[in-house]
């Protein structure tokens, strides 16, 4: 795996960089942030991820390794490739994703380019619990405390944007937190959107099915 690339910078294009490593030229794909901070005929580093696919090999640059981080981790999500988690970071900083994957603010990724209200529950719903803010890294989930009519919006919008009413969405989330007071105590909108739709009998998948439809 490439790690990093360290270079004398031969080019800066609109989406790419080409990084001169003793005179073998490395093309890398990356966000007009990281591009905007190389400048050619200077020594430029670029943190990278290798995408491997039958027909191509490609690389994506960052400007840190947090970024590289979170880059391949929105790669997880089913639907996402990688030009699509690029575009995320193009958007967010790699902290708002956290802030925002970990607190289940879709809306956030609807602001990305190409990402719709399905897509942005989708990844809000993969990535729970894969990615959490610094501030609250090892801290346990009860850390992230918040008022019902915090969460509870966020949670109903999660769901609406995967296919339910929002009369249904929130009759589902009150029926499944009913045995699980705790859970509605703490407030962490990731882990009542799972608790629910695993009440509903439901994964990612198929979550597409509204609630009446189940009788």
């Amino acid at each position: 795996m490439i790690s990093f690339l360290r270079g004398t910078v031969a080019h800066v294009g609109l989406s790419s960089a080409v990084i001169d490593l003793n005179g073998a030229g490395m093309s890398v794909n990356a966000t007009p942030q990281t591009l905007s901070g190389l400048r050619v005929g200077d020594e430029g580093k670029l943190f990278t991820s290798l995408i491997v696919r039958e027909d191509s090999l490609t690389l994506f640059g960052f400007a840190s390794d947090d970024e590289r981080d979170v880059f391949d981790i929105l790669l997880s999500v089913s639907g996402v490739g990688p030009r699509l988690a690029l575009a995320v970071l193009a958007v967010h900083e790699p902290e708002a994703i956290r802030v925002a994957a970990h607190s289940g603010d879709g809306k956030a990724f609807t602001k990305v380019p190409g990402i719709g209200p399905k897509v942005a529950g989708r990844i809000v719903l993969e990535l729970a619990g894969k990615l959490v803010p610094h501030g609250t890294a090892g801290a346990p989930a009860s850390a992230a405390v918040s008022a019902e009519s915090v969460w509870k919006p966020q949670v109903v919008a999660a769901m609406t944007s995967l296919g339910w009413s929002e009369k249904d969405a929130t009759a589902s989330i009150d029926k499944s937190l009913a045995d699980s007071p705790d859970l509605a105590a703490n407030g962490n909108v990731a882990e009542i959107l799972r608790a629910t739709l695993r009440w509903l009998g439901q994964d990612g998948a198929r979550a597409g099915n509204r609630v009446g439809a189940r009788g």
